[in-house]
């Protein structure tokens, strides 16, 4: 599983909502626009509201490829996005992730809700047991996850979590150093139950 990514797609997940800040908009859109012309693609939630909707579209108008992935039951509550490069309908939640991961070289979480850190912790928590060797990173807009970060190393502090595991999620305020950080990803197994 050694050697570098080649990250084609990569998924992005944030929030059904904007936010309060416009810029946390402005960033989504920004990321969308600088993924659609490094030629990568999305793969994302499928919705067309906050900032979903924002990378999505951004990514379309910059000539990008975007993959929605929606479950049935949120068809219309997230107003599925229907102007996209593909929209897979899915019978729920587990099979939208699952799908979103298959499809994905990469995962990036945006600033969002619950559902946002269910995703990210998921597929981190993958990545720290071997069941996939791809780049996960969090966009740090007007500090959002600054906190976590501390957090994070808060858990590493206290013993509940390995200094390998915890870097095996790479923090920044900067999409273009993100992107450049995916592009050089190498992947170490972690022995999760060492120490």
């Amino acid at each position: 599983m050694g050697g570098h990514a080649l990250v084609q797609r990569i998924c992005v997940f944030c929030g059904s909502s904007s936010g309060k800040d416009p810029r946390y908009a402005a960033a989504a859109a920004e990321v969308g626009t600088l993924l659609a012309e490094r030629g990568i693609g999305i793969v994302y939630g499928g919705g067309q509201v906050g900032l979903m909707g924002v990378v999505a579209d951004a990514a379309m108008r910059a000539g990008g490829e975007v993959v929605g992935v929606i479950p049935k039951h949120l068809m219309r509550a997230e107003l599925a996005h229907h102007d996209l490069t593909q929209l897979h309908v899915v019978a729920d939640m587990h099979e939208r992730k699952a799908t979103m991961a298959r499809l994905s070289d990469g995962f990036v979480a945006l600033p969002g809700g619950a559902g946002t850190m269910e995703e990210l912790f998921e597929v981190w928590t993958w990545a720290q047991l071997g069941i996939h060797a791809k780049p996960v990173g969090l966009l740090d807009v007007r500090g959002y996850y600054s906190k976590m970060a501390e957090f994070l190393d808060h858990m590493v502090a206290e013993g509940f979590l390995g200094e390998p595991s915890r870097d095996l999620v790479t923090v920044t305020d900067d999409p273009e150093a993100l992107l450049d950080a995916f592009a050089r990803h190498t992947y170490t197994p972690v022995d999760k139950w060492a120490g």
